[in-house]
């Protein structure tokens, strides 16, 4: 995966050379399907994440500044396309949790939900930037490096605004009830 190749493989594309885009479209697909997939737990969803990658990608290829490595341009797109998924999906319960899980009353199911439920208010009242990297860590499993490659912020940028991202999540959940001190 040399830079200089996907730099020039995006100049032949960009000259009108649709086969150069395939190339990159083969040397790219199987890593970002597998990111797709860790960020989406769900085979579909990640092939459609990939897949729009690829789609935005050639149709915004102008606007590509060479200067960075495409690979690293491509997953942004990608990292926006699952979490968009992500803020779209309808909460699914799973079963398996429910049978596998004897002894457990109606009423801790409801309790379990209603916690649930206010995790994710609280993750929504994030600021976008602080919403992202809990998403990322907590949803999406990513790495600290594979952070921040996606946002293209330094690893140690990335470890510290999770920290604060921690902190506000944990201090809106004590205001409303949620999480002890």
């Amino acid at each position: 995966m040399n830079d200089l190749d996907d730099r020039a493989l995006v100049a032949r594309c960009l000259g009108g050379d649709t086969a150069a885009f395939e190339i990159l479209v083969d040397r790219y697909q199987k890593v970002l399907y597998n990111v797709a997939l860790r960020m989406l737990h769900n085979r579909e969803d990640a092939m459609d994440a990939s897949q729009t990658a690829f789609v935005k990608a050639y149709e915004k290829l102008d606007s590509y500044d060479p200067t960075y490595k495409f690979f690293s341009w491509i997953y942004k797109i990608l990292v926006n396309e699952s979490l968009n998924q992500i803020a779209h999906r309808k909460p699914q319960e799973e079963l398996d949790s429910a049978i596998m899980a004897p002894g457990r009353t109606p009423e801790d199911e409801v309790s379990e939900e209603r916690v649930q439920e206010r995790v994710q208010a609280a993750i929504v009242k994030l600021p976008l930037e602080y919403r992202r990297l809990v998403v990322l860590r907590h949803f999406g499993d990513l790495t600290y490096r594979d952070m921040s490659l996606a946002l293209d912020l330094p690893e140690k940028t990335v470890k510290s605004r999770l920290f604060t991202a921690r902190r506000m999540l944990k201090d809106l959940l004590n205001q409303r009830g949620t999480v002890r001190a």
